[in-house]
């Protein structure tokens, strides 16, 4: 089978599910590392159709409305696409499932489920005290986690500030510096997409001294690799999550600041 991966996590789940000898091509953003290299056909929402079509896929995989245009030009030079659309932890297990029926590795695609909900339930946090987190995909405009980084901030025991604000589009995840003075989250993490993060222009804001996250040096990043690619590597993002919770444990003083 020849399979053309235009998402990171497509190209990760197929990895992992022993189909990367399948595998004839990829998107750039995908992490080959530790895997025999496969050439770069376009970007996240460009992508070289002719190429593409030159390569036969007998699958091409797509991921979101961001590659619906890409889909439907490979689909016009009679490319076969299967296009996911997972924003929640439940979902990328389902698109594990999916893909691997797709590529004839349903049973390695069982297995690799299997070892996603066993992680993620050992992520679990009992502690009783749960600090108030505010996540940035990205600087400007400012937007908040989406769906399944907002479950893993839950899962890890935070509570996402913004947690209302879930929707799949960008926009709608869009909030003001106000709002975020007005929650004063215990912690700030971000991980803004395919940026590095700026934790000095962060806690410079107007205003964000007045945080209590800010005012205890809780401000921390992850590479968006480990978060913003909905495949089993959020697990990877979790972790790095669960860590900044548990430190944050450590050292907060034994009764809460006042609000």
């Amino acid at each position: 089978m020849r399979i053309v991966c235009l998402s990171a996590e497509a190209a990760d789940i197929c990895a992992r599910l022993g189909a990367w000898d399948d595998v004839v091509a990829v998107s750039a953003f995908a992490s080959q590392a530790g895997l025999a290299p496969r050439p770069v056909v376009g970007g996240f929402s460009t992508t070289d159709g002719e190429r593409v079509a030159a390569l036969h896929p007998d699958l091409v995989l797509c991921f979101s409305d961001v590659q619906a245009d890409i889909a439907a030009q490979l689909i016009r030079r009679g490319c076969t696409v299967l296009t996911t659309n997972q924003r929640t932890l439940a979902e990328i297990a389902e698109t594990i499932r999916l893909i691997g029926g797709a590529i004839g590795r349903a049973s390695a695609a069982e297995r690799v489920v299997t070892q996603y909900r066993t992680e993620l339930e050992a992520l679990k946090s009992s502690g009783a005290r749960q600090p108030r987190i505010y996540f940035e995909e990205w600087p400007d405009p400012m937007i908040s986690a989406i769906g399944w980084v907002g479950e893993l901030i839950e899962h890890c025991g935070g509570v996402d500030v913004f947690a209302g604000r879930r929707g799949r589009a960008s926009r709608e995840r869009v909030v003001t510096p106000e709002e975020v003075i007005a929650a004063d989250p215990d912690i700030l993490i971000a991980s803004w997409c395919g940026r590095r993060v700026d934790i000095g222009a962060m806690r410079a804001r107007p205003g964000f001294s007045t945080i209590r996250a800010v005012q205890d040096d809780q401000i921390h990043a992850i590479h968006s690799d480990l978060l913003l690619q909905p495949g089993p590597r959020v697990l990877e993002g979790a972790h790095a999550i669960r860590r900044i919770l548990d430190a944050w444990h450590a050292c907060i003083p034994t009764a809460p600041h006042p609000r």
